[in-house]
């Protein structure tokens, strides 16, 4: 799960831009990512969060060395005032079946 701050509004703005461009393509090019969402956060309009669903840690490499990703990774900065990372461990919960 990340949580991302941006700048302003202007900047939120494309970064919902670039959010939903990266987005088609990992709809199109990726089998092995199970969930990738993306969320404005209510009563604040310059988050957003990402929650992020992989297959295998194989799924989420891919995922990582894809062109798409690598310029979104590249041009989101320009946009963002903070990044906030959570990686989640798996409880119990209904959802996607994956391998455990």
């Amino acid at each position: 799960m990340v949580r991302f701050t941006c700048k302003d509004e202007d900047a939120a703005a494309a970064f919902d831009a670039l959010v939903a461009r990266t987005g088609e393509q990992i709809r199109a090019n990726e089998p092995g990512t199970l969930i990738y969402t993306v969320h404005r956060v209510d009563g604040r309009p310059l988050e957003r969060i990402f929650y992020e669903l992989y297959r295998d840690h194989d799924a989420f490499d891919t995922h990582e060395t894809q062109p798409y990703v690598r310029a979104f990774l590249d041009e989101r900065n320009t946009y963002l005032a903070s990044t906030e990372v959570d990686r989640l461990d798996f409880v119990s919960g209904k959802g996607v079946d994956v391998e455990h």
